[in-house]
């Protein structure tokens, strides 16, 4: 009986494993272990790339930095994530309060990440002739920073209730249970779901049709084609391949999110068992460790400063004005 519970020496305070959990921690802990290790190392060396070299730092780089680095706190956060596969919280009240505050910092400051994101896109496809005066590097500051400031604020007042009584909701120990009243589930579902995912979706929609479009008007080497366009102002083809690319970490975003919010959704009296929800949570950690390895199979620049981190290149002097744009 005392190996059914999360704590043997505390009998009657103590919360019971769920059955058959066993069966699988091991695989998973291994598992989730290594894609806790190898998202903070990425996304680390995306942050360091991005910081370093100064040919870097453009707008649309500044915002995959802030990407990499919530990225970077999420591959730390399944670490504790990992814990719970067995069903048991082991940290205590203040640590599972924490757990979750710093985690809806995190999810709030991604969504927010790709909503910039798809509005860089959509002003580099839409109207390339303005972009470099709308879309600044001091601006994109601002916007990042005002992203986490908000993402911040946001989780201080969807939690206070649960920061002024860590144990409030929690009938036992080894149970870790976060509570929402109905005004707060559904901002949090309007603020961090229905909102940036409909302004993601209408702006990449939008940002498909231009560049379509603009392949068309590309490949197409005839007179009427190329009357057709004269008259206007196209992207250039590195701004469509970064919508490319940009788009491809959009869509994984979504797949990775839309389980996670449909659990959420599916509210405390839903069928659905712990592995299940614990699974959904680490499949949107997992859109963590897919964005390093995008950014290296489409981009050329972040494979070329990998070798030079790993060959310690940058700790030379003038490193940082390496060319790694060619």
């Amino acid at each position: 009986m005392e190996e059914d519970l999360c704590f043997p020496q505390l009998l009657n305070i103590s919360c019971k494993r769920p059955k058959n959990s066993a069966s699988h921690i091991y695989p998973g802990f291994l598992f989730l272990s290594f894609i806790s290790l190898m998202t903070a190392v990425l996304n680390l060396l995306v942050i360091i790339s991005v910081s370093h070299f100064r040919q870097l730092h453009t707008p649309t780089n500044f915002l995959l930095l802030s990407l990499a680095v919530s990225d970077f706190f999420v591959g730390l956060l399944l670490l504790f994530q990992i814990m719970l596969l067995d069903g048991c919280w082991y940290f205590g009240d203040l640590m599972c309060v924490l757990f979750v505050f710093l985690g809806i910092i995190i999810t709030s400051a991604s969504i927010g990440n790709m909503v910039l994101i798809s509005i860089d896109r959509y002003v580099a496809i839409c109207d390339p002739l303005h972009y470099s005066a709308k879309v600044t590097a001091k601006k994109v500051q601002i916007c990042v920073s005002l992203c986490w400031t908000t993402s911040l604020c946001y989780a201080i007042v969807l939690f206070r209730d649960n920061l002024k009584h860590l144990d409030r909701f929690n009938t036992c120990f080894g149970e870790c249970v976060i509570n929402m009243g109905f005004i707060e589930q559904v901002a949090s579902l309007c603020f961090t779901f229905i909102v940036p995912i409909t302004v993601i979706i209408v702006l990449y929609l939008r940002v498909f049709v231009v560049v379509v479009s603009q392949i068309r008007a590309i490949h197409t080497q005839n007179a009427a084609v190329k009357h057709h366009y004269s008259g206007k102002v196209t992207a250039k083809k590195s701004e469509i391949k970064a919508a490319r690319t940009l788009g491809v970490v959009v869509v994984v975003f979504l797949v990775c999110l839309c389980p996670y919010f449909c659990v959420t959704l599916s509210g405390q009296n839903s069928s659905i068992n712990t592995s299940s929800v614990v699974f959904v949570v680490c499949l949107f950690y997992f859109n963590s460790f897919l964005n390093p390895l995008i950014y290296a199979f489409f981009y050329p620049w972040f494979r070329r400063s990998v070798k030079l981190i790993f060959t310690l290149q940058v700790l030379k002097t003038g490193s940082s004005d390496a060319k790694i744009l060619y």
